[in-house]
């Protein structure tokens, strides 16, 4: 035998014997990439996928290893069909079902680029089995869905959570898209400071929520729009203002998140209405009956454009009947779009 091949034999023999200390681990990775609730492996398939990985095994030493994993939490079902015995997970972190919910929040986030929200899929198909992987690759397509092109919505999103815990404030540079679809810096590229205190998802897409010391106001920043976050050696402000916030309540106000004056609005509705006011504004809404097919709704809401016309595409359902001062701004819209749409 010449040295070359001395070599390469004492390499594989090392390989093998490497490979026999991992047995255990490769059995477990056999067990849980290949059964689940509906499919079941034979002691020979293992032996034979076990062999592929070069680790030899006997089937009495086989009992053994699946007890053990068994008693170690990767519980086992045993069952026999004549003489053959077959063995499944019955026992995973997540069921089927709560996976596909995952994959479906993932691929639907608009807030999450293509490359990514694929990149994240393929690690939750590996917390199931292959048969069940499959299954959850048919969730990845989800047609018309328009997703973010900032490849750093991952590190923003952890920066802006870092700079939570640390207390400080962060400073970043935040662009829009002109017509060439080029993103195009606003403040011509000035930083924008501020204080973060939360993160909202509202609409498919990631808001940070801060207070701008200079304005003295909350405001909110699509997390995608970011650029260069920097976690800046100050302080975080504006602590009064988030003491008694409620971030659920604050997005249902902003309607998604365009900013409006705040005040108590007067909704007129007619019944058919009540799951949709129920869906916007939550349970606790307060509903009163004006007669039998009609109630009155009152809700504190930043009374944006985006919010009236969301009242205008209801239709004859619902009516705004105050403040006057909100009345008289819908009829304006209402004449506004009037002119716009006459023909001239």
């Amino acid at each position: 035998m010449s040295e070359e091949l001395e070599v390469q034999v004492e390499k594989c023999r090392r390989g093998a014997r490497s490979n026999q200390k991992l047995k255990i681990l490769y059995l477990a990775r056999i067990l849980l990439e290949n059964t689940d609730a509906k499919h079941d492996i034979t002691l020979q398939e293992i032996i034979d996928k076990l062999s592929a990985n070069n680790v030899t095994a006997e089937r009495k030493s086989l009992y053994d290893d699946i007890a053990q994993l068994d008693d170690f939490g990767i519980k086992i079902k045993k069952t026999q069909y004549g003489k053959t015995y077959h063995y499944q997970v019955i026992n995973r972190d997540f069921e089927l079902a709560e996976l596909k919910l995952l994959v479906d929040s993932v691929a639907s986030a608009k807030f999450i680029t293509e490359e990514k929200s694929n990149e994240l899929i393929k690690k939750i198909e590996h917390l199931a089995s292959r048969q069940d992987a499959a299954m959850l690759q048919r969730q990845v397509y989800v047609a018309g869905r328009v997703k973010s092109m900032n490849h750093d919505i991952m590190e923003n999103v952890d920066a802006i959570h870092n700079a939570i815990a640390q207390n400080a404030k962060i400073s970043f540079q935040y662009f829009t898209w002109n017509v060439k679809k080029e993103p195009e810096l606003k403040r011509d590229g000035a930083r924008y400071e501020i204080s973060p205190w939360g993160l909202s998802w509202d609409d498919e897409n990631y808001y940070l929520v801060g207070y701008d010391s200079d304005a003295d106001l909350i405001k909110h920043y699509r997390v995608d729009k970011m650029l260069h976050i920097k976690i800046e050696n100050k302080g975080r402000e504006g602590r009064y203002k988030f003491k008694e916030l409620d971030m659920a309540a604050y997005a249902k106000k902003m309607f998604h998140m365009f900013s409006g004056e705040e005040q108590y609005v007067e909704i007129l509705c007619e019944n058919s209405l009540a799951g949709v006011m129920i869906d916007r504004f939550g349970k606790d809404v307060s509903m009163q009956k004006v007669d039998e097919d009609h109630f009155r709704v009152v809700v504190k809401v930043s009374a944006s454009m985006h919010f009236i016309h969301w009242i205008m595409a209801l239709g004859e359902r619902a009516k705004i009947t105050g403040p006057e001062s909100l009345v008289e701004e819908i009829q304006e819209e209402i004449r506004r779009l009037a002119q716009q749409y006459s023909k001239k």
